[in-house]
């Protein structure tokens, strides 16, 4: 049994568009019903939704046979979740708040095995093919692939510093959390969070590395990817159904 390739990350660096949806709703029913509609990527969300690491094992398990390649957005920058989404087989990794080039160490420290890293060791994981992937441990590496999510004033002022940490492969903008934090809350077309996503998404490119985003509509998205994401998220689960819901009801009224 050979070692799955990565399909996202080899698109990733070829510097190639891939664009995603955001799926939350906690589902792998839902999700396999997502995963074939045609999107490059799909976003498995353990930070703002309720899913647990079983729960993202089941999401793996519904999106494997379709051609959308999961990227799982762990809760924390944190060691111990990290080894179990990626024993259980998650490829790649997005971690969300990292805020400086020491918590961008610490997020590659944990994607990697000793001695260049400190993931734990465990030969019959579903990532191993419980047993069955010849070298998995000295070969895992080169299929996994990592993202960081810069959200914070304190991640601007490092974004070079972040962007350039070796084994960081990609670095995603967290629309969001960045207007909160520059005191816009709720207010991501701002001209100031706008500016600064534009002059983030420009600074992550200058440091050849790959840039991305959620966008809130359409012409979000093609904004963003004017200003050079390569990893675009165009809509979100929960949000295409709430949407699509109130157009049908009125519709009916």
């Amino acid at each position: 049994m050979d070692l799955p390739a990565n399909a996202f990350k080899r698109r990733l660096l070829a510097g190639e568009q891939q664009i995603g949806v955001w799926m939350s709703l906690a589902s792998p029913y839902a999700a396999e019903a997502v995963a074939g509609a045609g999107f490059d990527w799909g976003l498995i969300d353990t930070e703002h939704s309720p899913n647990e690491v079983a729960d993202v094992l089941a999401h793996l398990q519904a999106v494997r046979p379709y051609a959308m390649a999961p990227v799982v957005r762990i809760a924390w920058n944190d060691k111990v979740l990290m080894k179990r989404h990626l024993d259980q087989g998650a490829q790649t990794i997005l971690v969300p708040y990292v805020s400086g080039a020491a918590e961008a160490r610490a997020a590659v420290e944990s994607m990697r095995y000793p001695p260049r890293g400190v993931r734990g060791v465990a030969g019959t994981t579903r990532a191993a093919g419980f047993g069955r992937v010849r070298d998995y441990a000295k070969r895992a590496e080169d299929e996994l692939c990592l993202l960081v999510q810069v959200e914070t004033r304190e991640a601007l002022e490092s974004l070079e510093a972040i962007a350039g940490t070796d084994g960081v492969h990609g670095v995603f903008v967290g629309p969001a959390d960045l207007a909160a934090a520059l005191g816009h809350l709720g207010e991501i077309g701002h001209p100031e969070v706008q500016s600064a996503i534009r002059d983030a998404v420009g600074r992550i490119r200058a440091c050849g590395k790959a840039a991305g985003i959620l966008a809130a509509d359409e012409a979000a998205a093609r904004r963003y990817i004017e200003w050079g994401t390569t990893f675009t998220a165009v809509v979100q689960d929960t949000q295409a159904l709430v949407r699509e819901l109130a157009r049908v009801r009125e519709l009916h009224r």
